[in-house]
Parts: C-alpha cells; sequence; structure tokens
C-alpha cells in the first residue's frame, strides 16, 4: 500500500461452526485467528486488530496476548488492538503490555483505545457503570501522560497516584502509535484532538457519509484547540469472495446470528435478508467481490478523508476457510485496486 494509506484487517474472535455445524472451542477459534494473521501478513496486508470482549460468543479476551503469537510468526504487518477497553483496566498495565509487543515485534504494535460496545467487563473487573464516563476520561489521561515516556506524575480519582515512577518496558523506538477509537460521541473527537491522538471511527451501519460531522467536527477541533490534524481512520465489517452472491451467500447466515443475537440482548428485533441487502448495497457492510468491495472501500475513503480503512472479516459463524479466502482475497486483489483508484484522483 501507499506510504499515506493503510488497508487492515480486524476480528474479534467470533466463535465459528465446523463443516457439520458445531461450534468450535474457544481455544480453536484463537488459533484460528493466530492462522488468519499469518495469511494476512504473507499477502501483504498493512495491519491485524484483535478486539477485547468477554462473552461467550467471541473468544478474544486478551488481545495483546494473542498479538504476542502472531508477532512471532510474522515479519512485516502492524499488531493492534479493536478495541482495548481502557475503561475497565489499568493504563500502565496497558501500556506495559503494548510496549512489551513493540518490543516482541521490532516495532509494530499499535493500540486502538476506546470504552467499548459492550460492558461485560465492567462487573468483571470490579468497575461501576455509573463512573462510565469518568473512568474513560481519566484513564485516557493517565495513558496519554504514559506515552510521553519518563518520570509520570498524575493524580486523578479511579486509581493511586503517581508520584515520579518510570513505567518499564519503555517503547523503543519512543512511540507507541496510539488511536481513539469512536462509535458516536462528539466527545471523542474532541479528546482526541486534545490529546494528539488519530482517531479511528467505528461505522458498523447506515451510510457511511452519515460521518461526516464527526471528520468535520475533528477538523474544526483541530483548528480551535491547536495541534495537528492526524490521519483518521474507519473500522466496519465485510466479507470478500470470488462473486458477490457467493459473498453474500456465505455471509448471510453468520451475519443474521450475530445481529439476532445481539439484538435481543439490545431489544432489537430479528435482521432479515433486504435489511442486509440494503446495508450491502447502500450501507456500510462491505461484502461481495474483490471489486465490488474495493470501489465501495475506495468510495468511502475519498468522502471521508480517511488514510485507514479496517475491515472486520469475521461475523458470527461465518467458518475459518472463508474467511482465509476473504483474507486472501483483499490482500491480492482488493488492496491494489484501492491503491489504484485512489491514486486515479
Amino acid at each position: 500500500m501507499s506510504d499515506d494509506v493503510e488497508l487492515g484487517l480486524d476480528t474479534f474472535g467470533d466463535v465459528t461452526v465446523d463443516a457439520e455445524g458445531n461450534r468450535l472451542s474457544q481455544a480453536q477459534v484463537i488459533r484460528d485467528v493466530v492462522e488468519e494473521a499469518v495469511l494476512a501478513d504473507q499477502v501483504g496486508i498493512d495491519f491485524i486488530g484483535l478486539g477485547e470482549h468477554h462473552r461467550d460468543d467471541f473468544a478474544i479476551s486478551a488481545p495483546d496476548v494473542v498479538l504476542a503469537a502472531i508477532a512471532t510468526a510474522t515479519k512485516r504487518i502492524r499488531l493492534g488492538s479493536a478495541v482495548t477497553v481502557l475503561s475497565s483496566d489499568d493504563p500502565v498495565r496497558v501500556f506495559q503490555r503494548f510496549s512489551t509487543l513493540d518490543a516482541i515485534s521490532r516495532g509494530r504494535a499499535e493500540v486502538i483505545l476506546g470504552r467499548g460496545s459492550f460492558t461485560e467487563s465492567f462487573p468483571l473487573f470490579g468497575f461501576s457503570l455509573h463512573d462510565y464516563e469518568k473512568l474513560f476520561s481519566e484513564k485516557l489521561d493517565l495513558f496519554s501522560t504514559l506515552l510521553k515516556q519518563g518520570p509520570i506524575h498524575w493524580k486523578g480519582e479511579t486509581r493511586a497516584e503517581l508520584r515520579g515512577q518510570t513505567v518499564y518496558p519503555p517503547v523503543e523506538s519512543g512511540t507507541l502509535k496510539t488511536w481513539i477509537g469512536v462509535g458516536g460521541s462528539p466527545e471523542s473527537v474532541v479528546r482526541a484532538v486534545r490529546y494528539g491522538l488519530p482517531m479511528m471511527l467505528a461505522i458498523i451501519g447506515g451510510a457511511p457519509k452519515r460521518f461526516l460531522p464527526f471528520i468535520d467536527l475533528y477538523h474544526r477541533a483541530v483548528a480551535q484547540i491547536g495541534g495537528t490534524a492526524l490521519p483518521l481512520g474507519v473500522h466496519s465489517p465485510g466479507h470478500v469472495a470470488d462473486t458477490d452472491e457467493q459473498a453474500r451467500a456465505e455471509l448471510w447466515p453468520g451475519y443474521k446470528a450475530m445481529h439476532d443475537r445481539i439484538g435481543a440482548e439490545r431489544g432489537w428485533g430479528p435482521t432479515d435478508i433486504s435489511r442486509f441487502n440494503q446495508e450491502a448495497e447502500m450501507g456500510s457492510l462491505y461484502v461481495g467481490s474483490p471489486e465490488t468491495v474495493a470501489r465501495k472501500i475506495a468510495s468511502t475513503m475519498k468522502d471521508l478523508g480517511v488514510k485507514r480503512f479496517d475491515m472486520k472479516y469475521s461475523s458470527g459463524t461465518l467458518g475459518h476457510d472463508k474467511m482465509m479466502r476473504s483474507i486472501e482475497l483483499y490482500g491480492t486483489k482488493v488492496m491494489p485496486m484501492v491503491c489504484d483508484m485512489l491514486s486515479a484522483d
């Protein structure tokens, strides 16, 4: 990919089924994710991100551990979270884990910090949802201080004060690439600017252009607060197969299973094939042949002015073999076409 455009993949380690429809163990899913990341490295994909969840339907609760395994089996692909739920973690430990990953991978680590779209980690680690906003705000403030590397002086209400301690290991290059993950909060956009961090937009439904106000807010905040406008990114779901019809047929069962399961938890009705097709045609679902997916990614990147696109290639029970083929096509077909489309303008 060109110097200023990056195309990546991410996964939450969705628990899948085998050819007979039997549910795989979470342990097997984690091993499959490592294999998927190795293939992504081999076909030239820029980044692989692993999301953090604490649920029965997603296998990855410790992304940095899985990423360390991937680091030893890959050579060039950048490795990061998608996202790290900073609100229910300790910023010092998060920094240490990712600076360690950076050492193992020889400078390929990055981290996307967010509040997460699920709340299971809060009671699991002893945090109250009443402190949802305060926890993220304070912990992000501490993490931004840690990024400067050196003796830390910090005081807040959510954890013990730090008085001149140094956190080890330091990042060898001096810089740990850190993003703020933004789902739909203007406050998070402004925070990214305030702390001088790039912003990753999670666009999981609806037309991508509806997020233009967040892009505009980011640039207005840069103008008012000061600093440099950094490259922005987008995360959205998708699946690539040899034809549009094949891609939709492969994705639909797992997509429906995941949406109906999560929807039932949140009071939504079940999805149907017409909504799926509408999302594929006009929304933020990047499903189809390499040509179809490449055109849609290039269009989104142009419309929003972003430099990074990460496709969530896992979706509910979608099988490992189908994800491997999607990864292969994404790296060998989609990425070169997107690069050509963007450079043609």
